[in-house]
């Protein structure tokens, strides 16, 4: 990743950790992603898409 612009985190209470910016993704296999924008992680380990939340914590 060469572009060195501001990336934002913001810990969402009871939710999921929030970037905003250009990321890359490093999965376990290896594989990079590379995120734009905006990306939500999963902290309570109920989502059914991976590293990503999907809202199931307010379930």
């Amino acid at each position: 990743m060469e572009n060195q612009s501001k990336i934002q985190v913001n810990l969402i209470e009871n939710g999921p950790v929030v970037v905003q910016g250009t990321v890359e993704v490093i999965h376990p296999d290896g594989t990079i992603e590379l995120r734009e924008r905006r990306s939500s992680f999963c902290r309570c380990g109920k989502s059914g898409n991976g590293a990503f939340c999907d809202g199931s914590h307010k379930a």
